[in-house]
């Protein structure tokens, strides 16, 4: 009897107790059967939330975001790099930026120019890198290959192509009225009016592309102004001068006597002297003004006899002490010289043939500086005469 019931406690055993505890009718089933794995349950359906079309829709903004970012980050990284990498100019050229000019005026002229490759990405790059400032007017040295940064950072400083404008020492306002004509840079109209003789100070002035003649011209009447200030504060305290516009007048003959910057503090010490004395000034250069004026004695024009004897306002070997104006407008140094004179007994000076000066205390001694001086002219003369002779038989 045991072993009828380890019979039935088998498979068939198993099954007959199920069927004593469902009432639905058991089928048998071989032991392959028994061991295969059951089939997995259906997915679950999906919810209604999930089907919304909000989801959806938001789903779908979402990956525009993404797309729209991945875009714009591309995008900003091709301009960076276009904004600062090197540019296509091939040599360096001058930019002009006028005054007033906008930021798209600006960007479109550089890329007709060649010196950008595209003036929307300069436009965008250059307002970033501005802010509330702004590019300068100016003339500007652009260097071949040159950033949009770098032109922008070199506009936003101001740093533009500056010009010189020179005057000589010693050029009569008439003859720097000619040079600020004839100066091809500058802009603008002179006045009708001239200032004073000798009311201009001889320099260099630097200046900018689109600058006008009347401004240079304001500039060299103040510079000069604030030159004979300073010279004249720091003047010799016994000078036989009694006004800074007589040291002006002084220099100028000083200025035209000697282009030698060692020899002015002795050539205005020689005037200094006669003054003091109460002699005349004797000064060639003070002939030529009071017969040509501010145009100058034409080069091919000798100085006469009877010029030395005519009387003029400016002939200081005919007029008591100094003439009425500056005869040319006198450098600082010319002017400077006459505030510090060399401290001498001079009375005279000649040219001595290289370039200089003989001085002398006594007319003797001036008399034999001037023979000296006409043999060299004479032997310069024969010299020449000769050269000519020469080159008309060469030439014949």
């Amino acid at each position: 009897m045991n072993d009828s019931n380890s019979q039935n406690s088998g498979v068939f055993g198993r099954a007959a107790d199920k069927k004593s505890s469902d009432s639905s009718p058991i089928v048998p089933v071989s032991p392959s059967q028994a061991l295969k794995p059951e089939n997995a349950p259906p997915p679950p359906k999906r919810s209604r939330r999930a089907r919304n079309q909000v989801v959806v829709f938001l789903n779908f903004m979402l990956s525009m975001v993404i797309f729209v970012l991945i875009i714009g980050v591309g995008i900003f990284w091709y301009g960076k790099t276009e904004f600062e990498g090197r540019g296509p100019l091939d040599r360096t050229t001058d930019f002009m930026v006028r005054e007033g000019a906008g930021l798209n005026q600006i960007a479109a002229g550089l890329e007709r120019q060649g010196i950008i490759s595209d003036q929307r990405i300069f436009s965008l790059g250059a307002k970033s890198v501005l802010g509330d400032d702004t590019l300068k007017a100016g003339e500007y040295e652009i260097k071949a290959g040159s950033s949009m940064r770098e032109i922008v950072s070199l506009m936003q400083s101001g740093k533009s192509i500056l010009h010189a404008f020179t005057v000589p020492e010693g050029q009569t306002v008439v003859q720097v009225f000619n040079r600020l004509r004839e100066a091809p840079v500058l802009e603008g109209d002179l006045p009708d009016e001239m200032p004073p003789e000798g009311a201009l100070l001889p320099e260099t002035y630097k200046f900018s592309r689109g600058t006008t003649r009347l401004e240079i011209l304001e500039q060299m009447e103040k510079a000069q102004t604030r030159a004979l200030e300073q010279i004249w504060a720091r003047r010799a305290a016994d000078l036989p001068l009694e006004t800074p516009e007589e040291l002006v007048i002084l220099a100028s003959i000083v200025e035209k006597e000697t282009a030698r910057a060692d020899e002015r503090p002795r050539v205005a010490g020689v005037f200094i002297n006669r003054l003091n004395l109460g002699m005349r000034l004797q000064s060639d250069p003070t002939i030529i003004y009071g017969l040509f004026g501010g145009e100058g004695k034409p080069s091919d024009r000798p100085i006469y006899r009877s010029d030395i004897d005519k009387p003029t306002p400016y002939n200081t070997y005919v007029i008591d002490a100094l003439p009425p104006t500056p005869i040319a407008n006198p450098g600082r140094e010319a002017m400077e010289a006459v505030a510090n004179p060399s401290r001498t007994k001079d009375l005279f000076f000649v040219a001595d043939g290289t370039g200089g000066h003989a001085f002398a205390e006594t007319l003797d001694e001036h008399n034999s500086n001037v023979a000296r001086w006409r043999r060299i002219e004479a032997e310069r003369r024969k010299a020449a005469e000769a050269e000519a002779a020469t080159e008309n038989s060469e030439g014949n």
